[in-house]
């Protein structure tokens, strides 16, 4: 996580993948909205909520993150 530029990648290419499968199978509200595009991508506000939130965590590494989610059971 010392990389700032590795976890934007990493988080840019999971939106591009996962982004447009996911937008055809949102139900429409049926009220009128704005598809405006905004100055950052969906893409920049992931990185920057993942580099705020592991800030505050007080964690070093993702470690002990990774190895409770992903612990072979």
């Amino acid at each position: 996580m010392n990389n700032l530029d590795a976890v934007f990648v990493d988080v840019d290419d999971f939106c591009q993948t996962f982004l447009p499968p996911w937008a055809k199978y949102l139900i429409p509200s049926g009220v009128k909205q704005r598809n405006k595009l905004s100055h950052l991508s969906i893409s920049d506000v992931m990185a920057i909520v993942i580099v705020i939130a592991f800030h505050q965590s007080g964690l070093w590494t993702l470690k002990p993150i990774t190895s409770t989610l992903f612990a072979a059971t």
